[in-house]
């Protein structure tokens, strides 16, 4: 019994540590992605670009180009990654040995690989941008702009990770699930919802894709981050058809929910998620 006990302590305090670590990456991220570039364009603190240099003369610079390998070694390190450990032969490999840590590797080396990222990210300065707003008054309003369409954006990717289960996300309901020997949360799903989780873990592209791209200022690395990101959001989800009409199902239903007075909802939750163990 001692031991059961030491090894549930164990187990959550690891997974704990892991959701501090991924929470503080998390808004690195935010401040990484958004802010960074945005507070840099308003205050014209630091030069992001050279548009007085030509192309022709940036892209032999051996500076731009020693900056864009290392940036490009930094998303493949990232890239591969966030596949290779969701590849379905490392995943029950990792699953043998981790059991229900597995999900909570994953999220810290993929916190860890965004910290590495955003450490050693080199900028591009010796180059011109793609574009650029520095016409008053759009050289104050489009920023300001930009910084509020990116803090709604990240608004609702927050919200999306929690309506999509944030524990489970981060491995934390898997430790809690092992402790009450429930097993896995995923096999207390509905089909349907394990079929869109398989497919892809946080829906969240378009809102990505905004902070990525709506910046006043486009350097060339910035160019390469948002486009790397952007066509491994692309080419990494298999959505189809019937996961669209289950998340529009999904999405009628909590509407419905908040509409409906408070009673009765945990009983809509439990219905909609298919939670056996809530039921009971």
């Amino acid at each position: 019994m001692a031991s059961v006990t030491v090894r549930g302590l164990a187990l959550c305090t690891t997974s704990l540590l892991n959701f501090a670590f991924v929470f503080i990456s998390s808004a690195d991220l935010i401040r990484f992605v958004s802010f960074r570039a945005i507070y840099h364009n308003i205050t014209g603190e630091t030069t992001l670009c050279q548009d007085s240099i030509p192309w022709s003369v940036a892209l032999r610079d051996s500076s731009v180009l020693r900056a864009l390998a290392v940036d490009l070694g930094l998303l493949a390190l990232f890239i591969v990654q966030h596949s290779l450990l969701a590849w379905l032969p490392v995943k029950q490999a990792l699953q043998s040995v981790l059991g229900p840590l597995n999900r909570t590797a994953y999220c810290f080396t993929t916190a860890l690989a965004l910290q590495i990222l955003m450490r050693y990210w080199q900028p591009v300065t010796n180059a011109p941008c793609l574009w650029s707003v520095r016409q008053a008054p759009w050289s104050v309003w489009f920023p300001l702009l930009c910084f509020s369409l990116h803090f709604l954006c990240w608004a609702i990717i927050c919200s999306i990770l929690m309506i999509f289960d944030y524990p489970e996300l981060l491995g934390i309901k898997q430790v809690y699930y092992d402790c009450l020997g429930l097993g896995d949360p995923l096999s207390h799903k509905s089909p349907r919802a394990q079929r869109l989780l398989s497919h892809l873990r946080h829906p969240v592209c378009l809102e990505l894709g905004v902070v990525l791209w709506l910046l006043p200022a486009l350097s060339l690395d910035r160019l390469l981050l948002a486009g790397a990101l952007s066509a491994y959001l692309v080419l990494a989800h298999s959505l189809d058809k019937q996961d669209l009409a289950y998340l529009c199902v999904q999405l009628n239903s909590k509407m419905q929910l908040f509409a409906q007075p408070h009673g009765g909802s945990a009983d809509a939750t439990a219905n909609e998620d298919g939670d056996e163990h809530k039921k009971k």
